[in-house]
């Protein structure tokens, strides 16, 4: 009796994990390029020119924007900063 009741259960959910596994989700749809590989190519050496591409799991680059400040004039303002305005790390 007990095999029994093992036997369908297991049957019954195998049955049910097939019936979720039917449709792939999201659905499927053709993807469209709008665009010719001459104009992909190019672009990936442009890309590349500017240094926005690089090997392994780098990507994408962030270019930090540079400060004009000196570096004395930033440790100048950090030690004026007594007041708490400026954040120093915990």
């Amino acid at each position: 009796m007990n095999t029994k009741q093992i036997t369908a259960a297991i049957v019954l959910f195998a049955a049910a994990g097939a019936a979720m596994a039917e449709s792939p989700f999201p659905p499927e749809t053709k993807f469209v390029s709008t665009k010719t590989r001459t104009e992909v190519v190019s672009e990936l050496q442009q890309a590349q020119a500017q240094g926005l591409i690089t090997n392994g799991n780098n990507y994408p680059i962030v270019i930090q924007a540079r400060s004009p400040l000196s570096r004395g004039e930033v440790i100048s303002q950090s030690k004026s900063a007594v007041d708490g305005s400026v954040y120093t790390g915990a």
